[in-house]
């Protein structure tokens, strides 16, 4: 178990000197900034460079999370252009496993992450929020509502196309949970918002390549978390090595109402979820993904991230000598 950072998506000198400092190895991008070779296909030459920029830095380029929506938008909600965009997806997951980038997250939420007005938690930091009810109000995203079933049909036939691809060119995958996690926003079903959806999805093929991009957050969020749930999804899906790496925050409770929170002040233990990770034998990395904003602190949040990946670094170093006595 180890930090990384992430939530950044152009490594710059200053991201990269601020993670070496922090004492991390593993660099996540996130929607990677990069020239396309042709539409909806990341540079091949860019993603080298990519990769050779952030390991002159003595950091190693752990995982890509997420493509721009429009590159798959059509995979997800069946339109016209799915083939071109299945082969595009197919020639972006190839360019990834020739260059050695090992894991690619993704998401299936064509409308994007949601969040109502935010709320201002301890000493006046705002964390964003999220209310159900004013969600509800806000229009359709995609021209008509789509039904669970389509969308199911529509993941299920994409993970039976490229997961063998992924295993050919040593790529792990991952899906992002829906953030929020509730029935449907904007007229498309949030798929991911619940325990048993997870086991239905690592159901779809039994492969390496088809895992979890576990957004410890986000499944915080979920009705199933209440009353220990969070503590038994990460043992769950942790213990049968299908996860790929964590988001690890916290948040102030479930759906239908939510806020996120700092590290440490959220409603899950997180020592006792990193404990959990230890005992099934985790072997990859922690980033802080969301954080507050404070005081005089930068639009990405420095401030923020130090203070969570200190607590993150304390946790590992914690959980893995407790063990040890």
């Amino acid at each position: 178990m180890r930090p990384g950072f992430g939530q950044f998506n152009v490594a710059t000198p200053e991201y990269l000197r601020f993670a070496a400092q922090y004492g991390v190895k593993d660099i996540l991008l996130n929607n990677p900034s990069l020239q396309e070779e042709k539409p909806g296909v990341w540079s091949k030459k860019e993603l080298l460079k990519l990769k050779l920029t952030i390991e002159s830095y003595n950091l190693r380029l752990s995982a890509i999370e997420n493509v721009p929506t429009h590159f798959y938008d059509q995979i997800m909600l069946n339109g016209p252009q799915k083939d071109q965009q299945i082969e595009n997806m197919i020639q972006n997951i190839s360019n990834m496993g020739e260059i050695g980038i090992p894991i690619f997250g993704y998401n299936w939420m064509p409308s994007h992450v949601w969040r109502t007005a935010p709320k201002t938690i301890r000493s006046g930091s705002i964390a964003t929020a999220f209310n159900y009810e004013s969600a509800k109000q806000m229009p359709i995203s995609h021209e008509r509502e789509y039904s669970e079933d389509e969308m199911w049909q529509n993941l299920e036939e994409w993970i039976k196309i490229i997961t063998p691809i992924a295993e050919q060119n040593n790529i792990r995958l991952g899906i992002h949970p829906c953030d929020p996690p509730v029935e449907s926003l904007g007229g498309i079903p949030q798929l991911f918002r619940s325990f048993d959806s997870y086991k239905r999805l690592i159901e779809i093929i039994d492969s390496p390549s088809n895992a979890i991009e576990f957004c410890q957050g986000t499944f915080s969020e979920m009705e199933d978390a209440k009353d220990g749930g969070i503590y038994e999804m990460i043992d769950y899906f942790s213990s049968r090595k299908k996860i790929l790496y964590v988001h690890f925050r916290n948040v102030s409770g479930t759906v239908p109402n939510f806020n996120e929170e700092f590290i440490n002040t959220g409603y899950v233990d997180m020592h006792k979820a990193m404990k959990i990770y230890h005992k099934n034998g985790f072997d990859s990395f922690f980033i802080d993904d969301h954080v507050p904003q404070t005081f005089e602190d930068t639009e990405w949040g420095h401030r923020g991230r130090a203070f969570a990946n200190g607590y993150i670094q304390a946790l590992i170093e914690s959980v893995t000598k407790e063990n040890k006595l």
